[in-house]
């Protein structure tokens, strides 16, 4: 996803956690919610529609991250949050199992997150990289998250009836589409286009709506067991860095100035909502310091960057220990994508050590460790040490351990008893995780060196389709119809399998396709 894209994006359809609030007294801690009537021109089912159009192009841009450790760490904060808002009764019925509730990364070094309709938010790894703490993260998915429940997006577009939502959807895929050509003229053209500022003029969320953010995001923040300060401290961090940064870092300071009434609002919440006991486990500070140390090495992996992180190994002394783990960490990581052995193995001890020596124990920041280790030897090339070093999260079944055990098993000298271990753990998990492209794209290579063609070709399907490529999925499926073996029972069950999935994904592409055809017809 380009620069223009992903300020195109942010102004047509962000919810902007540092857009201006009016000036107020006092907190607004009583305003009526503004998201309780039922938008009738622009539906639950339609805003769904349309987030699943938009969400289609952006898992397609290479700015799309799966990071397996950072997108489950992110989705930990989300989800607690997620829960507070259905217990609140900010996620009604109507938009509880229709909308997505799914965060999802941005590999861009910018402080930004977004809400896009159907119960999706972006978070950019620039953002992770600078909050100290996971409720300052906590406090920006809060805020978004407020504008999916209160549907800010579809009440700004019902606020001027002159543009449907298919087709803000449609101005999206055009940018996207000039992005691509790689021509600046083309997407400065469709961004600067009269219906680009139409669009961005009705969903520019009005004062109300960002106080109503701030408002039930606090309340979320506080309910959801995070520290109430952490909006405060993330407002105060953004405006030190808006007085000191002029390098197009913060795109929404930008165009949105943070103002002082809006800090002294957060301040001024803060002790009048009791917070529960925080979700997760102890010692969050260490595994918060290993999530921002990871996003800062991947958002950015040109050499010259890498090289930057990889110098932490320096160890500064005037900073916590947690900032020194993460330190050694962003380091370790450098050094295992530029391929240095000897700097990663030396960065990767003085993590160990960090850990070690600490007061306490931490299971979730050793999981973080050992799961380096194995990256790091892999990246070396010695899976049998990378696959030894993963042997303490042995019972370990979450999705980053799978896909890492699955890598291992890739990397090895063709042990199938390992393969087909993890080609039967990952195909458990897309049975029940149907949209999870990355396991289905590790499957298809799993089934592929188990000499298991059908399954292989189906599940490379599936890993594109969960992308949204429907074209892509149709092609690795008829593939996969030409490879069966003629009177082969077990081809026999994969092929109807095949032949089911490829009859609904055609369908679905027609539609598609008639579908794009009416809005080109529209313009």
């Amino acid at each position: 996803m380009g620069p223009r894209l992903r300020r195109a994006l942010a102004a047509v359809c962000a919810a902007s956690l540092l857009a201006p609030a009016a000036p107020t007294a006092r907190a607004q801690n009583n305003l009526p919610a503004l998201g309780d009537a039922a938008t009738e021109d622009f539906g639950v089912a339609t805003e769904r529609h349309v987030g699943e159009q938009i969400m289609r192009e952006i898992r397609r841009d290479s700015a799309y991250l799966d990071d397996p450790l950072l997108l489950e760490y992110v989705q930990g904060i989300f989800a607690p949050l997620v829960a507070e808002s259905r217990r609140e009764g900010h996620i009604t019925p109507d938009i509880d199992s229709r909308f997505a509730w799914e965060a999802f990364l941005v590999r861009d070094r910018s402080v930004n997150a977004f809400a896009l309709p159907g119960g999706y938010v972006g978070v950019h790894l620039g953002l992770i990289a600078v909050t100290a703490t996971r409720d300052e993260l906590a406090s920006v998915l809060a805020h978004e998250l407020t504008h999916i429940t209160q549907r800010h997006i579809a009440r700004g577009i019902t606020s001027s009836k002159r543009q449907s939502m298919l087709g803000m959807a449609a101005l999206l895929i055009g940018i996207i589409a000039a992005s691509r050509s790689n021509s600046a003229d083309a997407a400065n053209a469709v961004i600067a286009g009269s219906q680009a500022g139409m669009i961005q003029g009705q969903l520019n969320f009005s004062r109300d709506m960002e106080r109503e953010a701030d408002r039930i995001g606090f309340q979320l923040l506080a309910g959801a067991g995070f520290s109430p300060a952490g909006m405060a401290a993330m407002f105060e961090k953004l405006d030190q860095a808006a007085r000191l940064n002029d390098n197009g870092g913060y795109p929404y300071l930008r165009s949105h100035p943070l103002t002082s009434e809006r800090i002294g609002e957060a301040r001024a919440r803060l002790g009048t909502t009791p917070a529960k006991p925080a979700p997760g486990p102890d010692g969050a500070t260490f595994e918060h310091a290993l999530a921002q140390a990871r996003a800062r090495v991947l958002m950015d992996t040109r050499v010259d960057a890498l090289r930057r992180w990889q110098s932490l190994d320096l160890a500064r002394s005037d900073i916590t220990a947690a900032q020194k783990l993460g330190d050694a960490y962003s380091s370790a990581l450098a050094s295992a994508l530029l391929r240095e052995p000897a700097r990663a193995d030396a960065a990767l001890a003085r993590v160990q050590t960090l850990l070690a020596d600490s007061s306490r124990a931490d299971a979730r920041a050793a999981r973080w460790v050992a799961m380096l280790r194995s990256q790091v030897l892999l990246a070396r090339g010695d899976a049998a040490s990378a696959a030894a070093a993963m042997t303490p999260l042995a019972s370990d079944t979450s999705r980053p351990v799978q896909l890492m055990n699955a890598d291992v098993a890739l990397a090895g000298s063709g042990n199938e008893t390992a393969l087909r271990r993890a080609a039967e753990e990952l195909q458990t998990r897309v049975a029940v995780h149907s949209a999870d492209a990355t396991s289905w794209a590790t499957l298809g290579r799993l089934w592929a060196r188990l000499n298991e063609p059908l399954r292989a070709l189906r599940a490379e399907g599936e890993s594109v389709y969960a992308l949204g490529d429907l074209r892509g999925a149709v092609d690795r499926l008829r593939a996969g119809q030409r490879a069966a073996r003629p009177g082969n029972a077990s081809d026999f069950i994969e092929v109807s399998v095949i032949d089911a999935r490829l009859r609904d994904i055609q369908a679905q592409l027609r539609a598609l396709m008639a579908e794009q055809e009416q809005q080109q017809n529209q313009r």
